[in-house]
């Protein structure tokens, strides 16, 4: 039997996700659990388990030949482990060395979610012919991938990029990574609706009290909506422009459930953007939404899987920014 696909997962603080993907990038089986972030770690990799489960049951699985993960981070790609800051039982936990032994032995990649995100729209996406870019996933958690110079930047530990992790506001709240004022604590969906209902908005008759339901209140005019959206902007914009001024990234393409928003996110963002990227390399700095939508971290996923086992290494490839292999199999 041929082994011509790669097997993906996709791990968030809301959701797990799986695929059988093939080397175009195309899915060809999905799976999914909810992440029960709260639970306590042995519990989180029951959910994977079951992904990989799901998969494994499907006849293609016989045709992978290797591992893909995209984590919430930090991850540690060299020793094989994460810490994802929205799910508090796994802090340094071995989920390379638990989804090999699931998957009998198949070959593993690990990179961040925003890593994983920034492979996907620079092989298929928004950033395809960019040689400088960043690209961002702005959901439960906010965090970015870079492609520099042509290829994939996930640097030592495969976090490089994690923009949801820098201070923009010096006085600001406490962020669970320990510092203060990310933009993580300002732009993630659950804190742009802690931030409406905090001061005003109030949920519709459903009581959905989830950023996308800030989002229809915003589009709707409420004022309470409408300034969490545009505060959240300005700490993207911020972050945006701090990156472009120190590597010089021509685009930040951003995804994940917040930018579903549209207009709502996008038109103050633009707006921000011209208070922050002042400089003259920097004022062109485009803005664009991802257009690979959810699929984008699984995509990712089977690329970082494909570099990896393209390259023969059998693991930590793009950790280790072997950037010829990986900028081949992500599409260059």
């Amino acid at each position: 039997m041929p082994t011509d696909l790669v097997a993906a997962l996709d791990i968030g603080g809301t959701k797990i996700a799986g695929a059988l993907v093939d080397d175009q990038g195309r899915i060809l089986l999905r799976a999914q659990r909810p992440t029960p972030a709260r639970e306590d770690g042995d519990t989180v990799m029951r959910a994977v388990d079951e992904v990989l489960a799901e998969l494994k049951g499907a006849p293609q699985w016989g045709r992978a030949g290797a591992v893909g993960i995209g984590s919430a981070g930090p991850v540690d790609a060299s020793a094989g482990t994460v810490s994802p800051v929205n799910v508090p039982g796994w802090r340094g936990y071995p989920l390379v060395d638990r989804v090999r032994s699931t998957t009998g032995g198949l070959p593993v990649e690990l990179i961040g979610d925003g890593v994983a995100i920034a492979a996907a729209e620079h092989w298929q996406g928004a950033a395809r012919g960019h040689d400088n870019a960043l690209c961002m996933v702005v959901s439960t958690g906010v965090g970015g991938g870079l492609i520099l110079g042509g290829s994939l930047h996930p640097g030592p530990t495969g976090n490089a990029g994690h923009i949801g992790h820098i201070s923009v506001d010096l006085d600001g709240d406490p962020c669970p990574c320990g510092a203060r004022g990310c933009v993580e604590r300002i732009a993630s969906g659950p804190n742009i609706a802690r931030r409406a209902l905090d001061n005003g908005w109030r949920p519709g008759p459903d009581g959905d009290t989830s950023a996308v339901a800030v989002a229809r209140a915003a589009r709707a005019q409420d004022p309470a909506a409408v300034a969490s959206f545009e505060r959240a902007a300005r700490a993207l914009a911020a972050g945006i422009a701090a990156t472009a001024t120190l590597v010089e990234i021509d685009i930040a393409v951003v995804g994940g459930g917040v930018a579903t928003a549209g207009e709502v996110l996008f038109a103050p963002l633009r707006r921000a953007l011209g208070d922050y990227a002042t400089l003259s390399f920097v004022r062109q700095l485009a803005v664009a939404p991802a257009l690979l939508g959810s699929d984008a971290g699984l995509v990712g996923a089977a690329a970082a899987a494909l570099a990896g086992w393209r390259g023969g290494s059998g693991g930590g490839v793009l950790a280790r920014q072997r950037g010829a292999v990986a900028a081949e199999s992500v599409g260059r």
